[in-house]
């Protein structure tokens, strides 16, 4: 862990535990006193094999979902169900499609009763900052993939949250415009100073991303790995430096993957 989270810590999980009941009683548990911090401004991604419990973690943090046991900590202050503190970008794309690329971006404003000419300075300045001038009017099915990420981007921004997550944000993108999408992520992170959570399957991208990974085990999760990535930006996704970290993760991943498959067999 970087010296400066312990002490600059925007984000805290501690000892998080949650287990899920099925049809028969039984009871499978998920996290497993997960315990790790963010620090203010950092761009933290977390990897693990599928099912592992990501988007459970995300949750609970948002404030999505409750924990079994732990605690969730935003500048050292416990929060809980409903705390509006983090902004989400979903795995599924969640545009509105009956409302333009503005009224997207508007929707958290309007929930949160903001006036209409500080709706429309945020709005505006969000727009800006993603490169979606122009099309202010349009409707999610008359703009891109990419343009939709950004849109989507941009809506979980325009209220200051104190954190930003995403869930497999890039997910559902074609190869090109995703790495496209990903520099226009660092872009607005660096302006914006965000604090950013950012879940991925893809390790190439964790890589290329962050300033730090956390690699998730099989259920139940605990943090069994993690790495400062010490490549100076803007990084170069086929150099050597980059390769050697996606090589020690994935080898990380393949034993976790195989315990799952292991687990299933069962």
């Amino acid at each position: 862990m970087p010296h400066w989270v312990t002490w600059m810590s925007k984000l805290s999980v501690r000892n998080l535990r949650k287990s899920y009941s099925n049809d028969d009683n039984d009871v499978t548990s998920v996290l497993d006193g997960l315990s790790f911090d963010v620090g203010k401004g950092e761009f933290l991604s977390i990897v693990g094999p599928s099912g592992c419990g990501k988007t459970t973690l995300l949750k609970i943090i948002a404030g999505l979902m409750s924990q079994d046991s732990g605690e969730v900590l935003i500048d050292d202050i416990p929060v809980g169900l409903d705390h509006h503190q983090v902004g989400f970008i979903f795995q599924e794309e969640s545009l509105f499609p009956w409302r333009t690329v503005r009224q997207n971006i508007e929707f958290g404003l309007e929930l949160a009763k903001f006036n209409l000419d500080e709706r429309k300075a945020r709005c505006d300045e969000m727009i800006s900052l993603v490169g979606l001038k122009g099309l202010e009017d349009n409707l999610p099915h008359e703009i891109s993939g990419g343009q939709a990420r950004r849109v989507e981007m941009a809506r979980s921004l325009v209220t200051k949250p104190a954190i930003l997550v995403s869930d497999e944000g890039l997910s559902n993108l074609d190869a090109q415009t995703r790495n496209f999408v990903q520099e226009e992520f660092l872009r607005v992170w660096q302006s914006t100073g965000s604090t950013i959570l950012f879940v991925s399957h893809n390790v190439d991208e964790a890589v290329f991303m962050s300033d730090r990974i956390l690699v998730m085990s099989n259920i139940p999760s605990k943090i069994i790995a993690e790495y400062d990535v010490e490549v100076d930006r803007p990084r170069d996704r086929a150099s050597p430096e980059c390769r050697a970290y996606r090589s020690q993760i994935l080898e990380v991943l393949r034993v976790e993957q195989e315990k799952a498959m292991s687990r299933l067999a069962a």
